[in-house]
């Protein structure tokens, strides 16, 4: 095996895999338990949209300021502190007796989740060559599907055994675990005494001229790179969510699933979402190596992603569950390979010293669109007596609308002068 594939960035890929992997089982323990729930406390479908909803809002407000932050204390620092937080958020679930309860923790756990992904994708910028880092995307991006495939493994087991207040506690805690492995072997790759002079020049082979000159933020709101970005992640993260928060309530309500059936139409989806997620970073990065430009390859991949997601729109009309269930997985996958693409695509356009930031400002306002998506899925799921098919639709359709307005704000996604 050659250096190049043994090299210890991908040691710190695994480790953001492994944070992106918590962070998502830690955030999709209410989706799992969110029926048994909503019968045990009374909630309507308009509170159960409310509760979720809380989680948004702080997210997008954190994710404005995080990316600044993590520029100026680092990642090493920055993802250790954020892990700690929002683990201590995730075990409040278990405290919350009340609507107005659940939606605090949820608040809590949004405000401290918010520092994953720009700070993975920081990472990411600093550990590997443009021409991997799509691929790197993929794999710790990979994380947000196997967190969604541990949680209803393991969340209905210990709900069923110790009562659904345990499953917060126990997956909240995993992430002490990784904090302690973070803090013990995270350096940066010139002062890390794992990484050899050979994988050093690898991962600043193809560095632009400028790349560590600070940008301020206010003047990338006058980039068009940036409204690009925001326009690919506004688009997606609302329908992401909705998988995640309501998919389990779609079973229920549709074909009956009740808690302990949920795990195995769960985790189908998200064992093939997780091939999307590796196999769309892998898309782009292997044109790019067939000699198409980085802005035809993510496009290409992108456009990929975006029609294979238009047949979900009819997942409400499936005759039977497991249709439905392939229905989603196969978007499911799709988004996975469009957001490693967005995600890569702040590392293309934008200098180091700025993608946490552009990250950030992306994620800010992507997750007021999903606060507002989902307050707006739970009214008017109420006012239609649970028919999905109003949203569904708006889900399958709204990756080709972003994807022409990317191309119309970044036609040729220069890097910002």
């Amino acid at each position: 095996m050659t250096e190049r594939r043994l090299g210890y960035r991908w040691t710190i890929c695994a480790l953001l895999f492994a944070a992106t992997t918590l962070n998502y089982v830690d955030r999709q323990v209410l989706g799992v338990l969110g029926p048994t729930l909503q019968r045990e406390l009374h909630w309507t479908e308009s509170q159960y949209g409310d509760i979720v909803s809380w989680f948004s809002l702080p997210y997008a407000v954190a994710f404005a300021f995080v990316g600044r932050w993590l520029d100026r204390v680092g990642v090493r620092r920055g993802l250790g502190t954020a892990v700690v937080a929002w683990s201590l958020a995730a075990i409040a679930h278990a405290f919350a007796r009340t609507t107005a309860g659940f939606s605090a923790a949820r608040a809590a756990l949004g405000l401290t989740e918010a520092a994953n992904f720009p700070g993975s994708i920081k990472t990411v910028a600093e550990w590997f060559p443009r021409k991997e880092r799509a691929l790197a995307t993929g794999i710790f991006n990979a994380g947000t599907n196997m967190g969604a495939i541990v949680a209803p493994v393991m969340v209905p087991w210990i709900a069923l055994t110790w009562g659904w207040r345990a499953a917060f506690v126990v997956t909240g805690s995993l992430g002490f675990i990784w904090v302690i492995v973070w803090f013990a072997i995270y350096r940066s790759p010139e002062a890390h005494p794992s990484v050899s002079a050979a994988e050093l020049a690898q991962i600043r082979a193809d560095q632009v001229p400028g790349d560590s000159v600070a940008v301020p933020w206010l003047s990338l709101l006058g980039k068009r790179q940036t409204w690009a970005f925001i326009v690919g992640k506004l688009m997606a993260d609302p329908v992401w969510w909705f998988y995640l928060y309501w998919f389990p309530k779609f079973l229920d309500s549709r074909y009956g699933v009740k808690l302990s059936q949920v795990m195995w139409p769960l985790i189908a989806v998200y064992l093939v979402a997780d091939v999307g997620s590796i196999g769309g970073g892998w898309f782009s990065s292997a044109l790019i190596r067939r000699g198409f430009t980085v802005n035809r390859a993510r496009k290409t991949a992108m456009l990929t992603m975006a029609v294979l997601i238009v047949p979900t729109a009819f997942a409400p009309t499936a005759s039977n569950m497991w249709l439905a269930v392939a229905l989603v997985a196969v978007a499911a996958a799709a988004h996975q390979g469009w957001s490693a693409n967005v995600y890569t695509l702040a590392s293309d356009m934008f200098p180091a010293s700025a993608v946490a930031s552009v990250i950030g400002i992306g994620g800010f306002v992507s997750g007021l669109g999903a606060w507002g998506f989902q307050r707006l899925t739970g009214r008017i799921l109420q006012a239609n007596g649970s028919n999905y098919l109003p949203i569904f639709m708006v889900c399958g359709s709204a990756y080709v609308v972003a994807w022409v307005l990317i191309h119309l704000l970044a036609p040729r996604m220069e890097r910002i002068r």
